[in-house]
């Protein structure tokens, strides 16, 4: 079978459209209050050391995805359990996306259609694309990085523009405000969105110029990163920290306030766009990466084959795994702290430091 490959500009559009998924639309870093996007950037360092740490690990292992060198570094025994584990977390991160895009759409213009219609609509594109392949996928994440450019571009305007922005509720930032930011970006804003690009330890495979990979990498990463501080410091400014804090959908809750010569307004299915197109790219990008480790692991020769049941085991986790959208953010926390932090930040670290330790011990060539 044909290696799939895509290039630098199509990685870069993946990597983007990644990190906003439901990063822009969802509150994050709510212990800091109104210096929310202030820890974005704080964070924003640290996930580009850990994208350095995928870049080194591919580049030891350039034939091989994360599930393939962990068995190299630690050996089978430990490796392919330890591999083992990142098929359910990939699948439930991916379904509790699939969980928020479904809330947002009910909670603003879908309130009597089931939620297992609109997540199962939303799974059939996911299947789709993930039988057409990852070129297709990649090509498609270019053709709609435009799009979600020229919608941030219209909300922000109108925004701006409708007079919502008050600079009184981003500032001042006092002491207590920067040390919370800290505590707030670490480890919570470093793993959500940040630490996810673990992912893409199964995608750098098929760049075709891995060397470029690195540096595309760090851009889409600093720019997202810049542009998820901005819009959220553009929603809290808006709305106030309060409001902030309890909105469920901010952007959402943001774009409803516009009114500009009451003529422009409702925006919302804007909003609602970005979110579909941003859950869209994560999910799939997801379901792709536990694929591609099922595939690697069970020796599966046409990956393909397990974009159906992956789809379907995702589709049910979707509202199946919480009762209510309280429920369901309590449980992310709860998962971010005691599960993810390690899967995406403690694992590849480890492996960077036994490899490197071995390596320069001579016990790898």
């Amino acid at each position: 079978m044909r290696k799939e490959v895509i290039s630098a500009s199509q990685l870069f559009s993946m990597i983007f459209l990644f990190e906003m998924g439901t990063a822009l639309v969802v509150p994050i870093g709510l212990e800091s209050g109104h210096a929310v996007w202030i820890s974005i950037l704080f964070a924003l360092p640290g996930g580009i050391l850990l994208f350095l740490v995928y870049i080194y690990l591919h580049r030891q292992y350039p034939k091989l995805i994360i599930s393939g060198y962990t068995q190299k570094i630690l050996g089978r025994f430990l490796g392919w359990p330890l591999s083992l584990l990142y098929i359910p977390i990939f699948m439930y991160n991916g379904s509790r996306n699939l969980r928020e895009a479904g809330d947002l759409l009910i909670a603003s213009s879908y309130d009597r259609t089931p939620i297992f219609i609109i997540n199962a609509m939303m799974i059939i594109a996911v299947i789709y694309i993930l039988r057409k392949g990852i070129e297709v996928f990649s090509r498609t994440a270019e053709i709609y990085l435009l799009i979600i450019f020229a919608m941030g571009l219209i909300c922000c305007f109108v925004v701006i523009a409708a007079g919502l922005i008050k600079f009184e509720n981003l500032f001042p930032l006092h002491a207590k405000d920067w040390r919370d930011a800290l505590t707030s970006a670490y480890p919570s804003i470093w793993i959500f969105p940040y630490g996810e690009l673990v992912c893409f330890t199964t995608i750098l495979t098929h760049i075709s110029k891995f060397r470029v990979a690195k540096r595309t990498g760090i851009a889409a990463i600093t720019l997202s990163g810049l542009l998820l501080s901005f819009t959220h410091a553009i929603e809290i400014s808006a709305l106030g920290s309060d409001i902030y804090a309890r909105a469920t959908f901010p952007l959402f809750t943001t774009i409803t306030l516009v009114n500009l010569a009451n003529f422009i307004q409702r925006l919302d299915a804007l909003v609602m766009l970005t979110l579909i197109i941003g859950v869209f790219f994560k999910m799939t990008i997801y379901c792709y990466t536990a694929m591609a480790v099922t595939a690697d692991l069970f020796k599966v020769k046409d990956m393909r084959k397990l974009a159906v049941p992956i789809g379907i085991v995702v589709l049910f986790s979707s509202f199946a795994s919480a009762e209510n959208y309280s429920i369901h953010l309590e449980e992310g926390k709860v998962f971010m702290k005691y599960i993810l932090t390690y899967m995406c930040a403690g694992i590849p670290i480890m492996l960077f430091i036994v490899h490197y330790i071995r390596k320069s011990l001579g016990f790898l060539k």
